[in-house]
């Protein structure tokens, strides 16, 4: 079978795994080292066993019989010691392999555009780096490299009792035919089984994840009902392949249970035909019975293990499958040592999908220190830019420079470094206060961290906290409203000191006072940064420079409040349509 592409696709799967577990070659050696050692005191068992039946306990020579118990019973001690080694070692290997892949596969999807995130549900994402990689601990542990030794048991139980009675060997090898058919029919069925369970276990940890954090709303709108079947419509799939694997795994264990026993009542048939005139002696049966349980002990391990392996073999191919993307934005080598601040744009082309476009076009130049709003209707672009000026989307047209530097031949370091964007979406992790701001970052220092905070207006609401800057905030900082939220992302953007800030403005359901610390917070920050701000409310649009207008991905108008009113184009046209203080704009 190792020939079969299925077999070839498997090899160079478990081939993949080598570089992260070479770290240990040395303890997997030394697991490999004590393999023989481990067949020598098995296999010895047996025949020691004979020896003292036949050449002892029958014959009634007691002499000498104290020294093969003696080694007997070295052997079975020596055995454990070895066997623990053994299982110490390829444990200890094994999760340290595993630790490597799962941070390998968390740094890939750090590297990852948000291109990749758009197409993939984060539970599907969370199933590869868990679960998938779970599974292959266990193979890893006590499956395919254990293996090995089991194979290595049975050829050495083979070879000893053909030296002992190879007739009664070649009798009992007549089940080995069907045993084999089933046993392969059975790994070729849990292949496919394990494959299916790996996709439903990712659908309903994506359908999962879903719904929690859409927990709110589904009981907002009493969607209970739908919510519950789309979870039994997923879960249903995942349940009946784990049901069809128990089956073809019950079926393996079974078919070599049986064949075991069926295995003992031959031999013991065959050792009562006196017709053959066989010298079978008592310690010979005993023997044999021996031989034939440690030669089934790993044929019924075997099923379990081949679930095991092929587990794992089906985790492998999702997670290699997640690995193999490289939808990473690319790194430059230029460098820039000290960032004004100054944005050019030539005739930037962009769109999500091939021949979609969705920017067109655009000129754009922004001085250092100046700011800039854009607005427009929903869907006209202004989000679409400020994800390219932050690197979140490669693969645009046209050119886009930072100082004179183009942003593509920049490492992506530099310019998440220099130019900072603060989303509408306030993301917050379940950790402190403290973390929330300067992320951990030692090069923040506790001076720069309390002028932002003082600067964004969230000093005085996090002092008032019970533990201060050691407070901890709950999942996506549910203790804390929508504006001191706000204002936490805001100080987090001063503390990190970019040159370029992208501003999202996002007011919406906050109290009066809340409103007027954030306002107050963005007109701080507009005082200070090189902005380009996507702009809802009239306050902070005749706060900018300059009033860029975009229009179906394209620059249509720019100027000021004033001058783009007098022109009585699109901006006016928005103007007139309700745009004025307290009144958003779509983005």
């Amino acid at each position: 079978m190792s020939s079969t592409p299925r077999a070839q696709a498997d090899s160079r799967l478990l081939a993949r795994i080598w570089p992260y577990a070479r770290a240990d070659a040395a303890l997997f050696g030394f697991g490999m080292l004590l393999t023989p050692l481990t067949l020598a005191l098995g296999l010895a068992q047996p025949w020691l066993l004979k020896r003292a039946i036949d050449q002892h306990i029958m014959s009634g020579e007691l002499e000498g019989l104290q020294l093969v118990a003696g080694g007997y019973l070295a052997c079975i001690v020596l055995g454990y010691v070895v066997e623990a080694a053994y299982g110490v070692a390829m444990g200890i290997a094994g999760q340290r392999t595993v630790y490597r892949l799962r941070e390998h596969i968390f740094r890939h999807l750090l590297g990852l555009s948000a291109r990749f995130y758009d197409k993939r549900p984060a539970g599907e994402l969370l199933t590869r780096a868990t679960s998938d990689v779970e599974s292959l601990g266990e193979s890893l542990s006590s499956g395919v490299v254990t293996l090995v030794v089991d194979v290595m048991m049975v050829v050495g139980v083979l070879i000893a009792m053909f030296i002992l009675e190879w007739r009664m060997t070649l009798l009992l090898l007549c089940l080995a035919p069907p045993l084999g058919l089933v046993i392969e029919i059975c790994r070729r069925k849990l292949r496919v089984c394990f494959n299916l369970i790996r996709e439903t276990l990712a659908k309903v940890n994506a359908y999962l994840a879903e719904q929690v954090s859409g927990m709110e709303i589904v009981q907002l709108f009493n969607d209970e009902r739908r919510s519950v079947q789309g979870f039994i419509d997923r879960n249903t799939p995942y349940k009946d392949a784990s049901v069809r694997s128990n089956v073809y795994d019950a079926l393996m264990y079974a078919a070599v249970d049986g064949v075991g026993s069926i295995c003992i009542g031959l031999m013991l048939w065959y050792a009562s035909i006196d017709s053959l005139e066989l010298a079978v002696s008592a310690g010979l049966v005993a023997a044999f019975i021996d031989y034939l349980n440690r030669l089934f002990r790993p044929l019924r391990q075997l099923s379990s293990k081949i679930t095991i392996v092929q587990r794992a073999l089906a985790a492998l191919e999702k997670i290699f499958g997640l690995l193999d993307h490289q939808e990473h934005i690319g790194e430059g080598q230029g460098e820039l040592p000290e960032a004004s601040g100054h944005l050019v744009i030539r005739g930037l082309d962009f769109g999500y999908k091939a021949g979609e476009d969705v920017l067109h076009g655009i000129d754009l130049e922004i001085a250092p220190g100046e700011v800039v709003a854009l607005v427009g209707p929903s869907g006209c672009g202004k989000t679409t830019l400020t994800r390219l000026l932050d690197r979140r989307y490669d693969g645009y047209r046209g050119s886009i420079t930072l100082d004179g530097q183009e942003l593509s031949g920049l490492p992506l370091e530099t310019v998440r470094k220099n130019v900072a964007a603060v989303s509408q979406d306030i993301q917050l992790f379940p950790e402190t206060v403290r973390f929330n701001v300067d992320l951990d970052n030692a090069a923040i220092s506790e001076d720069r961290l309390l002028e932002a905070a003082q600067l964004a207006n969230a000093k005085s609401f996090v002092e008032a906290l019970p533990g201060s800057w050691s407070a901890l905030l709950r999942d996506r900082g549910s203790n804390l409203s929508v504006g001191q939220g706000q204002l936490l992302t805001f100080a987090r953007t001063l503390a990190y000191d970019s040159r370029v800030v992208i501003l999202d403005e996002a007011t919406a359901s906050v109290d009066p006072v809340t409103e007027h610390l954030v306002q107050d917070a963005i007109a701080r920050i507009l005082e200070r940064k090189t902005v380009l701000v996507v702009a809802h409310r009239l306050s902070t649009i005749t706060a900018a420079d300059r009033i860029v207008v975009l229009s179906r991905g394209r620059v249509v108008e720019q100027g000021t409040h004033a001058e783009l009113l007098e022109l009585g184009g699109a901006y006016a046209e928005l103007h007139e349509a309700g745009f004025d203080d307290g009144v958003e704009l779509g983005a």
